[in-house]
This record gives C-alpha cells, sequence and structure tokens, in this order.
C-alpha cells in the first residue's frame, strides 16, 4: 500500500537515489534541481562542505518554489584521510577509489537541510563505513555490475555494493545512502511540519 503524506514538498536535488529515499517514507516531492557550485574549497572540512552544500542548495529554489513549500536539501561527502572521494564519473576512477578503500575505514558526511515558512535548518549526520579487503576481480565484477559512477565513494550501500563493505557505525543508519531520515524528522519537527501530523486521516 502507497502512503502519502500530506504537504508541498521540494526536494532540492536531482538525486534518483534521495528521492527514492523520500517516496519510501510517503514524501512525493518536487525535484528542483538546485543552482550550486560545487567547486572544494580550499582548506574546507568535509563536515563545513556538506553542511555549506546543503544549505546553498536548500536557499537557491526558495523563490522557485510554491509558497508554504517544505523545502529539502542534501549533500553527501565522503573522505578517507583527510582526502575526499568524489563521485568518480568514470570507471578508472572507481576502481582507483574502490582500490584505495579495499580494508578501510571511510567516512561518509550526510548534511540535510530543510526551509519552511521562512525557518531554516541544517544538520549533519556522520557514518563511518569499513571495507572488507577487495581484490582487483572483485571490484570490477562489481563496478561492470553496479556502475556506480555517480555516487560519493564508488559504491551504493543499499544495493549489490552492501556486500563490500564490513560494518557501518552511524547514530542514523539511513545517511549512508544519501539522505539521512532520521535527521530530516528531528528538523522537520523543529519547523512545524512534522510528517506523521500530515498523515491521512481518512
Amino acid at each position: 500500500m502507497s502512503i502519502t503524506i500530506h504537504g508541498q514538498w521540494v526536494l532540492a536535488s536531482g538525486s534518483k537515489h534521495r528521492a527514492k529515499q523520500l517516496i519510501s517514507a510517503g514524501i512525493h516531492a518536487q525535484l528542483i534541481s538546485p543552482d550550486c557550485d560545487e567547486t572544494p574549497v580550499d582548506g574546507e572540512a568535509p563536515q563545513s562542505r556538506a553542511i555549506r552544500l546543503a544549505n546553498t542548495k536548500a536557499g537557491s529554489v526558495v523563490n522557485r518554489c510554491p509558497e508554504g513549500s517544505i523545502i529539502i536539501a542534501g549533500d553527501q561527502v565522503a573522505h578517507m584521510g583527510g582526502h575526499l572521494l568524489r563521485k568518480p564519473g568514470s570507471v578508472e576512477r572507481a576502481i582507483e577509489q574502490l582500490s584505495a578503500s579495499s580494508g578501510q575505514w571511510v567516512s561518509f558526511e550526510s548534511a540535510v537541510a530543510v526551509v519552511h515558512h521562512g525557518q531554516s535548518c541544517c544538520e549533519l549526520a556522520t557514518t563511518r563505513v569499513k571495507f572488507r579487503t577487495l581484490n582487483p576481480d572483485m571490484i570490477e565484477r562489481y563496478i561492470k555490475a553496479e556502475r556506480p559512477l555517480d555516487s560519493a565513494g564508488s559504491f551504493y550501500s543499499e544495493a549489490v555494493g552492501g556486500w563490500l563493505i564490513d560494518a557501518v557505525d552511524s547514530d542514523d543508519p539511513t545517511a549512508l545512502v544519501g539522505l539521512p531520515i532520521l535527521t530530516l524528522g528531528r528538523l522537520l519537527r523543529s519547523v512545524g511540519a512534522d510528517p506523521l501530523a500530515r498523515l491521512p486521516t481518512a
């Protein structure tokens, strides 16, 4: 049974993964691509980068949304040993990333921002992932199977990529997919947009 939570929801993103997360939670949002320069800033910490980009994405669509909209935006930054792991964009870069991550802990900083009725807020959820030891054959088979070229860290944890990892450490287990739903729930309640209060009554 499909459940729809009432409200004018907007997701400031073109990410099909974040949109699917919201749909699974009953929120069918209008997708509006944000106007956001994602060029790295020298010396910026991964956590600060994720928060800055989530806030920028949310703010960039405010004037394109109907009055009363509940705007949601997210950004995820992966890093290992202080080195950013950006979306690979090519098979070669995906192989490089997963080879470097083999047997290592990688951190994913997932920021989510909410704007509603002039109120704005943002919060960060950090997830640490321990990759299993991966050999070249495993990596090449995985990349061929799932083509994770638009995912920071070069894998999709919610799909076949889950077999690449041994452990996950996070207060919000939903964050690794891209949008920290538990964190989002707290933010929505803080701006008077509790999803449970918007469920249909009949």
